[in-house]
């Protein structure tokens, strides 16, 4: 493939999934302007790297791999205690109503360790298949397939024991009115 083709269809890929690359961002740094960041350093980074891309039909996990690692990255250099964005801040800061679309899950999948998580959001926020998200991680798939497996194991009983610590609050309550 000449290299203005893999050029041009690296363009294009940025261009289709440009939504999911900066959702995978998001999901590592929740916050707008660092998942931009990131995405865009990203972008950067396969520009520069482009003409040494083995497999140009690839690009698309070529690019996730890139992402996940620019995030990876950006984590290490950028530790923080908590994160908050700018919506949230509006958020607490205004009187709108509440809104806790998945916060369980969000939080649950926040307490995963790195390696389980990247597969979970890869695979099921994603929707990638097992033979990209390998290629992402660089790990064989039956390695992936462990990893999903462990992290939905450790999203369940995160959750389980969440769920239960909420039902014995709400029982202390309910006794007390």
């Amino acid at each position: 493939m000449k290299k203005t083709d893999v050029h041009a269809r690296f363009v294009t890929i940025i261009k289709d999934h440009k939504e999911d690359f900066y959702r995978l961002a998001y999901s590592y740094v929740k916050n707008q302007e660092d998942a931009l960041d990131i995405v865009g350093d990203s972008i950067k980074k396969g520009l520069i790297s482009l003409d040494r891309i083995q497999n140009p039909q690839a690009i698309k996990s070529w690019f996730y791999k890139i992402v996940v690692r620019t995030s990876l990255d950006f984590l290490r250099k950028h530790k923080r205690l908590t994160v908050t964005d700018d919506e949230t801040l509006n958020f607490l800061s205004s009187g709108q109503n509440d809104q806790y679309e998945n916060f369980d899950l969000h939080e649950a999948m926040n307490k995963l360790p790195v390696e389980y998580k990247t597969v979970i959001t890869l695979r099921y926020f994603e929707d990638l298949k097992m033979e990209e998200i390998a290629a992402i991680t660089d790990e064989n798939i039956s390695t992936v397939k462990t990893r999903i497996y462990r992290g939905l194991k450790l999203l369940r009983i995160t959750l389980t024991e969440e769920n239960e610590s909420d039902e014995r609050a709400f029982k202390g309550t309910e006794k007390r009115i």
